[in-house]
């Protein structure tokens, strides 16, 4: 057993090949990140989130806007750095074509907001989050930032099944395709204001109520000094059901939805990411950047045929980050709509879905 373990430890890349990942690393970071679907199968069974609303009490319990800041801030500050320092597989960061810095770019915009200004300028409080839900965030954060890099600074990696037909020329393709990275652009500028936006009406609600509950204390309620002794802000575990108008009309995570819109966009924008063999030959390093060959997750493969069909480099780690974020969401959203219901009531819940109109399981 102790052979077995020291055998697999010493097989496990070194710091040296993730920062920045080799195509290798690539590789091997991408092939396990791609089937994180799986383990959100434990989160479909148990409701267990110590975070947010449905935190507990725990030794293990961090600030909430420290912990929310350090699982935000991991996947930006690994993107930048990787970008930027020299490796012998990939072209320098200032040797990258516009499009491949656009997409670093708006990742970083959304993270900029996610780790800063959601929660120490929007959010009036954060509940504590449990160390694990950090750790598990943190790690997520730091998986996809390295698939990112491996794909943004050049690295090819063949796909098994390959869609993609070998031309000796430019295959020809329906001319509406190219619009495709600005029709990316748009949605995740849609999405990314949809998400604020529906955020930042849950916060208003939130201070809203709380101001009301702080007007009707009374004297013999409220000890000297305002709040209870060694309570936090008079925001802390206030929370309201959105009203069923605006965006909260007909579901309860709109916030949920636009984040999902915002990534689709992130890899419809991606597929004008240059790859190495299309990069200048002063700008390649070598053909080293050719990372091993990739046998691609069941559900992946559909986005696989449809670059194939249509002509356009696949972005492979985006479409992977999109179905991550969907199904790590989902199940959020499934066991927040039951805790609204056994919170508020099913009349105030309005019918209302999670995430699909009209549909109480979702």
């Amino acid at each position: 057993m102790g052979a077995t373990i020291s055998s697999c430890w010493g097989a496990l890349p070194s710091t040296a090949e993730l920062f920045p990942p080799t195509p290798t690393a690539y590789t091997s970071i991408l092939c396990c990140f791609q089937y994180f679907p799986l383990i959100t199968v434990i989160q479909w069974i148990l409701s267990w989130h110590p975070a947010g609303k449905t935190s507990k009490e725990s030794i293990f319990n961090i600030p909430g806007r420290i912990a929310w800041f350090a699982m935000e801030i991991v996947g930006p500050i690994n993107l930048i750095y990787c970008m930027v320092t020299p490796s012998p597989y990939a072209p320098s960061f200032t040797d990258l074509p516009i499009s491949n810095i656009l997409i670093v770019t708006l990742y970083c915009t959304h993270y900029f907001n996610r780790a800063i200004i959601s929660p120490f300028f929007s959010a009036p409080s954060m509940s504590p989050i449990h160390v694990a839900i950090m750790s598990f965030a943190m790690l997520f954060n730091w998986f996809n930032s390295a698939c990112l890099v491996g794909w943004l600074r050049g690295y090819t990696v063949p796909t098994i099944p390959n869609f993609h037909t070998a031309s000796s020329g430019t295959p020809s393709r329906p001319a509406v395709v190219d619009l495709l990275p600005a029709v990316g652009v748009i949605l995740f500028a849609i999405g990314m204001a949809g998400n604020i936006y529906s955020e930042t009406a849950l916060f208003r609600f939130r201070r809203e109520e709380a101001e009301k509950r702080a007007t009707k204390k009374t004297d013999d309620e409220t000890p000297a000094g305002g709040e209870e002794r060694g309570s936090r802000n008079k925001f802390h575990k206030v929370y309201v059901i959105p009203p069923t108008r605006g965006v909260f009309r007909y579901i309860l995570y709109p916030h949920y939805v636009f984040e999902w819109l915002e990534w689709i966009g992130f890899a419809l924008a991606g597929t004008a990411v240059v790859p190495f063999s299309a990069l200048p030959i002063s700008a390649s390093a070598s053909s080293v950047a050719i990372a091993p060959p990739l046998r691609i997750a069941p559900w992946l493969v559909p986005a696989a045929w449809a670059a194939g069909k249509l002509a356009v480099p696949l972005p492979l780690p985006a479409v992977v980050f999109v179905a991550n974020a969907v199904t790590n969401m989902l199940p959020h959203a499934r066991w927040g709509r039951k805790w609204y219901v056994e919170k508020f009531g099913e009349k105030a819940v309005a019918g209302r879905g999670a995430v699909l109109p009209g549909c109480p399981w979702m």
